[in-house]
């Protein structure tokens, strides 16, 4: 039994106690991107087993400014300026009339004027980013405060909650996703399609009158893996996508031009880490973060310290007057005794003596 299976038939069997163990806590209320693990993912990743993925190939954006960085070159700067330098000359001699007249695609201005640090983005409908070796792929997603897929992170996310060999199902349909189309964009530009790989102008290739080899994000509907009720897509064609393999990297799923039919399982082991081509891209994985349960109604809250005791002064005391013997008229409120150098008067003289 392979290894895909394998993983089937431990699902079926599985299914209802996972189901169990990985429930939210009780009253947790479930949100965009939250699985059953009471986990969230960013709003463009989709939760698959625990683990968060991008649901569309990496775009790439400068890290601090968010400006877009081209599609068509490497995400180095210097790797890009050579390119554009080698190729404004190289393409007038290579491949036939028409492919000469092609004209390369312009970085933007500000990219041409500024360093960058490059920073991917998922989202729908934009140009997956080509042109990347393992290293750059690698810094991308630890920009975006991500990481690379593993190559079994990766293969369980294509093959769906099902376990299928491809996205859509079980046997091969052609172009139900973008790969093992039989045009080839080295053979259009170069009449060679072992050669010019980095040739900026090979994802613009058009098959016939409006169909672009390259697609963008989603654009295949039929290449989609479903997770419930949501799904990641292009796991299988329009870009290879490097992952971190078991022994050293490698690139999964096949590009729109590779001859395979495997799916999910199609893999190159063959290439360097810094080796990149116009058919290299990525997505991106992330762990994904705890959601705090709410506190349990059982439990009391723990009781207020008390507050500290003050030093009290004793009320003074006050003697009454003695009660007067006649009545008359109440005797006006005497002034305070002055408490400095007390007047007492003198005693009287003393009585004279009888004759």
């Amino acid at each position: 039994m392979d290894g895909r299976k394998a993983r089937r038939a431990a699902l079926s069997v599985l299914a209802p106690a996972l189901a169990a163990s990985l429930s939210a806590p009780p009253g947790a209320q479930a949100q965009p991107g939250q699985g059953r693990t009471g986990r969230r993912c960013p709003e463009e990743m989709a939760l698959v087993r625990g683990v968060c993925i991008d649901r569309w190939e990496a775009s790439l954006v400068d890290m601090a400014s968010g400006q877009p960085l081209s599609p068509y070159y490497s995400p180095v700067k210097s790797e890009m300026e050579a390119a554009y330098e080698y190729w404004l000359l190289e393409r007038v001699n290579v491949g036939d009339d028409a492919a000469r007249q092609v004209p390369l695609p312009e970085p933007t201005v500000w990219q041409r004027g500024h360093a960058w640090n490059p920073r991917a983005v998922s989202r729908p409908g934009a140009i997956p980013q080509g042109y990347l070796s393992y290293y750059t792929a690698k810094r991308a997603c630890t920009n975006a405060g991500k990481r690379l897929c593993t190559e079994h992170e990766w293969v369980t996310a294509c093959e769906g909650e099902r376990a299928l060999k491809f996205p859509y199902g079980e046997r091969y349909r052609a172009f139900a996703c973008n790969v093992f189309r039989p045009y080839h964009p080295g053979f259009a530009l170069h009449q060679n399609s072992s050669t010019g790989h980095r040739d900026p102008r090979l994802n613009l290739v058009v098959e016939g009158e409006d169909q672009p080899l390259l697609r963008p994000t989603g654009d295949t509907a039929t290449c989609k893996s479903s997770w419930a009720s949501d799904a990641v897509y292009d796991m299988v064609g329009n870009l290879d996508e490097w992952v971190e393999g078991e022994k050293r990297p490698v690139f999964v799923g096949g590009f729109y031009s590779r001859s395979t039919n495997k799916g999910c399982e199609a893999r190159v082991d063959s290439h360097a880490p810094a080796y990149y081509d116009y058919s290299l891209g990525t997505r991106c994985c992330a762990d994904p973060a705890p959601l705090a349960a709410p506190p349990s109604k059982s439990t009391p809250a723990p009781a207020s310290p008390p507050a500290p005791s003050l030093p009290t002064t004793p009320a003074p005391t006050l003697t009454p007057s003695p009660p007067r013997t006649a009545p008359g008229p109440a005797a006006p409120t005497p002034a305070p005794a002055p408490t400095r150098n007390p007047i007492v008067p003198p005693a009287p003289p003393p009585p004279p003596p009888h004759s």
